[in-house]
């Protein structure tokens, strides 16, 4: 890697923070090997906090992580991690024999400083690492990883604010670097908020929304293949048109969940 994982740790992040219609599955995973309640036990360990259980409901975490077969013993990258909520949950479904990096940038932290300073305070989640990396600066070792999740942070791909710390992403490098970073075989799993059908990929930067067709093709054409769909997630009551912060649709948002596999 370019640059070398550090292990979690509360002080590591201080310094960082310092600087600044329904769908349906199409294909079911062979889960004759998970024992599906590693997912709910994940999710009531006692160690998690009350602010992740009061999102839990609106995020269907268990279900997720099964719908995308994360399973003990995986190593698994979780990009644009933010406060860490997926992490934790993974970290408790890995279990003692498994990994997660957790990637994170500075201005990423700007925004969880006081979240991700309490998750990892202590040496909380030994098996947790944190990758820091700015955009266009990620650099991974080739076929690393068992699995890689993006929730909810795909359309940011598309949000440019280098006056903000974000400057343009390099969208064909970046998804390059996620695929080699792939056991063959290995699965890419999006969680993302639905945009109006046909709206543009600005629509990432504005409202921080995403046409799942978008996400579909530039996958595909980075030799990814999609897998399944699901509807776990789905909100018809969301109106598309309003940014997902509006306190209207703020946690309520229509998502849209993708399986996608490296096949090579």
């Amino acid at each position: 890697m370019q640059k070398t994982i550090a292990t979690l740790v509360l002080g590591f992040f201080l310094v960082a923070c310092e600087g600044h219609g329904t769908d349906h599955d199409v294909h079911v995973i062979d889960s004759h090997d998970i024992d599906i309640t590693v997912y709910a036990d994940a999710v009531a360990n006692p160690d998690r906090n009350e602010t992740d259980r009061a999102r839990d409901a609106g995020r269907k975490p268990a279900d997720v992580l099964e719908f995308f077969g994360i399973k003990p013993g995986m190593k698994v990258f979780e990009m644009f991690s933010g406060g860490g909520y997926y992490v934790e949950i993974m970290a408790h479904v890995v279990g003692n024999t498994g990994l997660v990096v957790a990637h994170s940038n500075a201005t990423s932290l700007s925004y969880v400083g006081d979240e991700v300073e309490a998750r990892y305070a202590n040496d909380r989640l030994p098996t947790v690492e944190l990758l820091m990396a700015e955009n266009n600066e990620l650099e991974l070792d080739a076929e690393q990883f068992d699995a890689i999740i993006l929730v909810l942070g795909y359309h940011d791909i598309y949000w440019v604010a280098p006056q903000q710390g974000w400057p343009k992403i390099n969208v064909g490098q970046l998804l390059g670097e996620l695929y080699g970073s792939l056991k063959p075989g290995g699965v890419l799993g999006i969680v993302d908020h639905y945009a109006e059908v046909g709206a543009p990929r600005e629509t990432g930067g504005t409202l921080h929304r995403i046409d799942p067709s978008i996400v579909i093709a530039e996958l595909e054409a980075a030799g990814f293949e999609l897998e399944a769909k699901s509807d776990l997630l789905r909100n018809a009551a969301d109106d598309h048109s309003k940014g997902v912060f509006d306190p209207t649709v703020r946690g309520k948002t229509d998502r849209f969940t993708l399986r996608f596999r490296k096949r090579d």
